[in-house]
């Protein structure tokens, strides 16, 4: 893609990074509607138990997070071989469709399904557009262009899941996700106009795709992004009545909350991307640590204005510069598997959503208060933290027995004293 001129290239990065955009709304969008969902959907829960309906809401959050992690390893490798633009367009009709019915069907359990399918194209979507923005940002240049992608979500907590939010407190969360499905038509038409197309991997088949689960190292970096970020899932899931009923703040500051949250996405997601371009193993322990530093300062601040404001832009930033690292180490460890490796990085951050999700609203509802996912956020960070640690732990070690077998004389003769048996 080397032939694209200056204004081409920034055209098509920011056509993908609208997808992002555009995903991101109808990920986030969710958290800060939860108690307005459930006074809708679940109106005799949350009359009796105001906290145990905003957790049973939760469930959105925990089935839009499941349908990521199964639609991103099962739709990049069945469709490896198929040009890339073609594919992101398919993905985008295919959101269109799933947001549509999430914001008409009449019942919880109808929308709990919508958005379950609403998930399945997302890790597809980051997964093949973090490739083609790569491609088109050229060599040594993977990690912005992944992160180009991922500035997309960012953007969206500071603009369209604040203006989202508002819009469903004020109309209907149903008008929000209806805004969010007109944000995919968009996209559609600037992919469409402006991302160059690409030549398919003809060497690519279904096998050598799946062949990235045989490698322990991918088990292992998916694991990273699993528990690790479950950790800032189950704060930010549940930010709407940690702000109400921690902070003691009305509803029309969540939206503001949000926007914080977003700025400090969009301040470390930009660090993060060239942060791992210079180098992925030291982004992903500082930013970990980091996170954990956030999460903590969001449990202990709480309780003031300033403290929920400050832990909200600090969980954005730590959370936002670690993914392009691990999505960059993912495609790394994978070998030639590239597709279903770059999608697996959202599959795995989605198991963080989810778990998160879950977990935050078990202790929110098994009465611990709605500081208690903090708490639990920090524990599963620090499973992170060992598992990153786990990860290159073995890599060393595999590296080392490498190193001996190609120290090791393989002909001429036998000059050790010790006889081999």
């Amino acid at each position: 893609m080397s032939q694209l001129t200056p204004a081409r290239r920034a055209l098509a990065l920011i056509a993908l990074a609208l997808g992002g955009f555009a995903i991101g709304s109808t990920e986030f969008v969710a958290m800060g509607l939860l108690p307005n969902i459930a006074q809708a959907l679940l109106p005799h829960q949350y009359g009796v138990d105001p906290e145990a309906g905003i957790a049973h809401a939760g469930w959105l959050v925990s089935a839009y997070a499941l349908g990521v992690v199964v639609g991103a390893p099962t739709i990049a490798a069945m469709s490896a071989k198929f040009p890339r633009k073609g594919l992101i367009l398919v993905l985008l009709v295919g959101f269109v469709l799933a947001t549509v019915a999430s914001a008409v069907l009449p019942s919880f359990g109808l929308v709990l399904v919508a958005r379950f399918v609403a998930g399945l194209p997302h890790g597809a979507y980051f997964g093949i557009a973090s490739i083609v923005a790569g491609d088109i940002m050229g060599p040594g240049k993977r990690g912005k262009g992944i992160a180009m992608v991922l500035l997309g979500l960012s953007v969206a907590n500071v603009v369209g899941v604040p203006a989202i939010t508002w819009v469903g407190q004020v109309a209907s969360w149903r008008v929000a996700y209806g805004v969010v499905a007109l944000l995919f038509a968009l996209t559609f038409l600037a992919v469409l106009a402006f991302v160059p197309r690409s030549a398919r991997d003809e060497h690519a088949t279904i096998g050598r795709e799946l062949r990235a689960f045989r490698v322990p190292q991918v088990w292992m970096v998916m694991g990273l992004g699993a528990v690790g970020f479950g950790g800032f899932f189950a704060v930010y899931s549940y930010i709407s009545p940690l702000v109400q009923n921690v902070t003691g703040l009305p509803e029309s500051f969540v939206p503001l909350v949000l926007v914080v949250v977003g700025v400090g996405m969009v301040v470390g997601g930009v660090l993060g991307g060239h942060l791992a371009d210079h180098s992925v193993k030291r982004t992903i322990y500082v930013g970990m640590f980091a996170l954990i530093g956030a999460l903590l300062v969001t449990v202990l601040t709480a309780q003031w204005a300033w403290g929920v404001f400050l832990g909200a832009f600090l969980l954005g930033a730590t959370s936002s510069a670690i993914p392009p690292a691990v999505q960059s180490r993912l495609m790394d460890v994978a070998g030639d598997a590239r597709t279903i490796a770059a999608a697996l990085n959202h599959s795995a951050f989605n198991i963080g959503n989810s778990l998160g999700a879950a977990l935050g609203g078990a202790v929110i509802a098994a009465g611990f208060g709605f500081t208690a996912p903090g708490w639990l956020g920090i524990v599963l960070a620090l499973l992170g933290v060992l598992m990153t640690m786990v990860s290159y732990g073995a890599e060393r070690r595999t590296a080392r027995r490498a190193a001996l077998r190609s120290s090791s004389p393989s002909t001429g003769p036998i000059t050790s004293p010790v006889p081999i048996v």
